[in-house]
């Protein structure tokens, strides 16, 4: 379920190994891509790891940063090459077992089969606090999937929860709109947007820390947590970081952990958060150079250059009080979360959390795509699906093989 580039890049694995099946898609091809992205969206990856199986991107700017509308216009044509089963406007409704297999009911009939493929995405509904409830009504809140450019706000100051890259780019956005914007900082992953005269991504690709695999890694479950790289896509190929922010005005406060009688508490752990974010990304690029010089590369490249540590202002201030007017909206950049209401299956943990070993879900022929770290660290990146599906599609035939 899903004609995303998750759902397109496994039809195409199935194809390849002669499984019959069907590609069934709520809205069109690439829904979530053309309806849930705000209007100045851009991938925070380079065209040129713009891939799914037996596709790559072959345009002119192979440096560059698709836009929303590109990454749909690739998509697409991508289901068009490869002959995608795509049944469009078929909402799921309930995954449920049955004699064989599994059956899938939609609001366009029911389909039964001996596997499943969960290609919905990661990123279906924003993951808000329970606190929300507790902000003052006469505050507009939404997240960003209902935002699409700051013409849509309020005028007044905009509080945005969230350091990660979606609330780093909306605080700037917003900002530069002439509204104050205050940005609430929790943990974070720096990132330069190039390093040593390559993007950083490159670099993520020769040193292979997008490939580290799930079941190498200590903690998965917190590999899983971590939030989106501090990254932007733009022509000038330019770093975005809260030291970019602050030089232009927004304000910095700690974590939200919650609002009382109208008044948001912070964290005052702001500082440690920034400090941890500087030495992780400090450890990476030590092992950036340290392999450039293994690779005898040192002369061929850029000189090292590092950012200055962020600046964080002591005594930002831990509470703020919503009533007074100076915040007339609050914007949620605090994560998302997959749909999953509609499996009827015995497969959540206490948490509500979808069971799986690498994308294997806890049941048998049921699998999933698209999630966190779900095979390597690369899993939540488009590229990420070329090997992940390929995978899952050779698990998903010797399953079939071994059910006959």
């Amino acid at each position: 379920m899903g004609g995303g580039h998750n759902g397109l890049a496994m039809s195409k694995c199935l194809s390849d190994r002669g499984v019959d099946h069907v590609v069934l898609e709520r809205g069109d091809v690439a829904n979530s891509w053309s309806t849930q992205r705000w209007d100045s969206f851009t991938m925070l990856t380079p065209n040129w790891q713009a891939r799914l199986p037996a596709r790559a991107y072959d345009g002119d700017d192979p440096d560059g940063f698709m836009s929303g509308d590109e990454v749909v216009a690739f998509i697409k044509e991508y289901a068009e090459a490869v002959a995608a089963p795509v049944v469009t406007e078929t909402t799921v409704t309930t995954v449920r077992p049955a004699a064989g297999g599994y059956e899938v009911v939609t609001d366009r009939g029911t389909w039964t089969c001996q596997c499943v493929v969960l290609a919905g995405g990661a990123c279906n509904l924003a993951n808000t606090p329970d606190f929300a409830a507790a902000v003052p009504a006469s505050i507009e809140q939404l997240n960003p999937l209902d935002y699409r450019s700051p013409q849509q706000l309020a005028d007044g100051g905009v509080l945005v929860i969230g350091a990660a890259a979606t609330g780093l780019q909306l605080a700037e956005e917003i900002h530069a709109s002439g509204r104050p914007v205050t940005l609430s900082v929790g943990e974070h992953v720096r990132m330069p947007r190039t390093y040593r005269g390559a993007d950083i991504q490159h670099w993520m690709e020769v040193i292979g820390r997008l490939d580290e695999r799930y079941d190498q890694v200590e903690d998965i479950a917190k590999a899983r947590k971590v939030a989106s790289p501090q990254l932007v896509g733009t022509p000038e190929r330019r770093t975005l970081d809260l030291n970019a922010v602050t030089g232009q005005g927004v304000q910095l406060r700690g974590r939200l952990g919650g609002i009382r009688d109208g008044v948001a508490l912070f964290s005052g752990g702001m500082r440690n958060h920034c400090a941890l974010a500087d030495q992780k990304l400090g450890r990476l690029l030590d092992d950036i150079d340290e392999w450039i010089v293994e690779q005898g590369l040192d002369g061929e490249v850029g000189p090292v250059e590092r950012d200055d540590p962020t600046r964080v202002e002591r005594g930002a201030p831990l509470t703020m009080d919503l009533g007074r007017g100076e915040i007339s909206t609050i914007v949620w950049a605090t994560g998302f979360r997959p749909d999953l209401s509609w499996i009827d299956l015995p497969v959540f943990d206490s948490t509500g959390h979808l069971r799986h070993d690498g994308g294997a879900v806890d049941a048998p022929g049921v699998y999933v795509l698209g999630l966190s770290f779900l095979r390597r660290r690369r899993s939540s990146f488009l590229h990420g699906a070329v090997h992940d599906t390929s995978e899952l599609a050779d698990h998903l035939v010797g399953f079939l093989g071994a059910s006959r």
